[in-house]
């Protein structure tokens, strides 16, 4: 069974740093595209930022310059490195990977973790 697990959310100051992770667990045999999305109260769940297994990144126009995303294939593990947070980056965020597993490429979601920024 496969399993997306993310870290490392939390409460920060404006202007702060938080480092998201997302871990693949279970009988994994490869993972094409990874992305964090979030979703705010109230608002729609939204991308955030994608990273395909080759290293090509995109970013929504709202994070691009603060934030990262990078993959580590060997550990099966997905990070966002997130800088210069404002309040409007609190959310829940989940990570997202597209997985061959059992014969078929699908859709896996993490639990999601809350990232709250506010003095």
């Amino acid at each position: 069974q496969v399993q997306l697990v993310e870290s490392g959310g939390g409460l920060v100051q404006p202007g702060g740093s938080l480092r998201l992770s997302c871990a693949v667990s279970g009988s994994t045999l490869s993972i094409s595209a990874m992305r964090w999305y979030r979703q705010a109260p109230g608002k729609q769940r939204e991308l955030v930022a994608s990273v395909t297994r080759a290293g090509t990144k995109n970013y929504a126009d709202s994070t691009e310059g603060r934030f990262t995303i990078s993959r580590d294939n060997a550990k099966n593990t997905m990070y966002l490195q997130m800088n210069l947070l404002k309040p409007e980056d609190t959310a829940v965020y989940y990570c997202n990977a597209v997985i061959w597993y059992a014969g078929a490429w699908s859709n896996y979601w993490g639990q999601g973790t809350q990232v709250t920024v506010s003095s």
